[in-house]
């Protein structure tokens, strides 16, 4: 059997998808790689694929692994009695399990366990060692509960599989966890269409008791603005970096102001690398009549900023230089054309036909039109500048 024929015969089994694996965790290649060697003598060299023999784990990532098996067990045999299972229970058996795994692997944590934070320092450092299978139960546990600062945790460590996401932003709709959704957009490295959909449903739309958990969202945006602001003036700051401080100050203030706390929770969404324009695409196209208008409402809103903002530009180096880690997530204005274009591909029709969104539309294309007569004189400019620079 060739090796594209075992690959082809992996993937085509489809039964061990819902199983554990057999090695949940990234395996230290220290212990397995110096103990590899043709199983032949002579191997012949022509051959795509030799077979090696010596290969064998380690004791640690086995022990490790088994760790991990039976937590798996213990902790679904809980969750099936909801009622019978409470925070504190999970938390001393997660604990419990985690340390075991501090003590196999040799990891300092820093931190006593009866400090506030523990699980979640111990989720931080020893996270990756869980496994897929244990992260994303103890996920479900997590949101079953309502602890939502370990499901904060697991979202920004990357320890929740592509395939989890599905399940929890469905499930953080339901409990209206407006910043946890916020965390997802920001962290998940491929939300998909329906993840996307209900999203974006979500904060277009939302219902009164989802804007108190949208109040964090808009705290942080306005800490991060007064922040910015603050540095302009810090003596302590000079040159480029008050500059930074300067463009980081208008970009923040221009993405708070006039913008409702459900429209600041769309920024990271609009901002985000990781959202693939064709699955968006297919995500905008689900909308309803009400989700469509507030959309292009909200990016009528940005065309305006820009247009009344011509000095605002991207500043991701006040990111990490500043630590205004919101500039990483403010929209760009080529961020707001493409989703614009989006929207016109998709809804073309209904937009023609329902007279509602002609006068948005008409003022949205006198805005582009004044955005793009700016452009093209700045592209003259920019080409006369070069000229006098090649003539010096």
């Amino acid at each position: 059997m060739t090796l594209l024929e075992v690959i082809a015969k992996a993937s085509a089994n489809t039964e061990l998808l819902g199983c554990e694996s057999d090695y949940p965790i990234v395996l230290n290649p220290d212990d397995v790689l110096p103990n590899l060697r043709p199983k032949l003598d002579d191997p012949n060299p022509t051959l795509v694929v030799n077979p090696i023999i010596g290969w064998k784990i380690s004791q640690t990532d086995t022990e490790v692994i088994d760790l991990g098996k039976k937590f798996y067990t213990k902790l679904k045999r809980k969750l099936k009695n909801p009622n019978d299972f409470d925070k504190g229970e999970f938390l001393q058996i997660l604990n419990l399990f985690l340390e075991k795994i501090r003590d196999k692997v040799g990891v300092s944590i820093g931190i006593d366990s009866g400090d506030n934070g523990y699980t979640r320092v111990l989720i931080e450092k020893l996270g990756s060692l869980m496994g897929k299978d244990v992260a994303s139960l103890v996920l479900d546990a997590c949101v079953d509960l309502e602890i939502w600062e370990l499901v904060e945790v697991l979202i920004v460590n990357g320890l929740i599989e592509h395939s989890c996401y599905l399940n929890l932003v469905n499930r953080l709709v339901v409990k209206k966890r407006s910043d946890l959704l916020c965390l997802c957009i920001k962290h998940a490295s491929d939300l998909g269409a329906s993840e996307l959909l209900a999203i974006l449903k979500y904060f277009l739309c939302p219902t009164k008791d989802a804007y108190s958990s949208m109040v964090n969202v808009r705290k942080e945006w306005e800490k991060q603005a007064l922040s910015a602001i603050e540095k302009v003036s810090d003596k302590n700051h000079k040159g480029k970096k008050v500059r930074m401080a300067k463009e980081a100050s208008i970009l923040l203030m221009m993405a708070h102001d006039g913008f409702s706390a459900s429209e600041l929770c769309l920024h990271y969404l609009l901002a985000s690398s990781n959202v693939d324009a064709v699955t968006l695409s297919s995500s905008i196209g689900k909308l309803n009549g009400k989700e469509m208008m507030n959309l292009i409402r909200y990016l009528g809103k940005w065309l305006k900023k820009y247009a009344q903002f011509p000095q605002a530009v991207p500043c991701p180096e006040a990111s990490s230089k500043l630590g205004l880690k919101a500039c990483s997530w403010v929209p760009k204005l080529e961020d707001v054309i493409n989703c614009v274009g989006l929207v016109l591909d998709e809804k073309f029709s209904s937009l023609v036909l329902h007279p509602e969104f002609h006068e948005k539309l008409r003022s949205m294309g006198e805005v582009v039109s004044s955005l793009a007569s700016e452009a093209r004189l700045c592209c003259l400019m920019a080409g006369v500048a070069e000229r006098l620079k090649v003539e010096v």
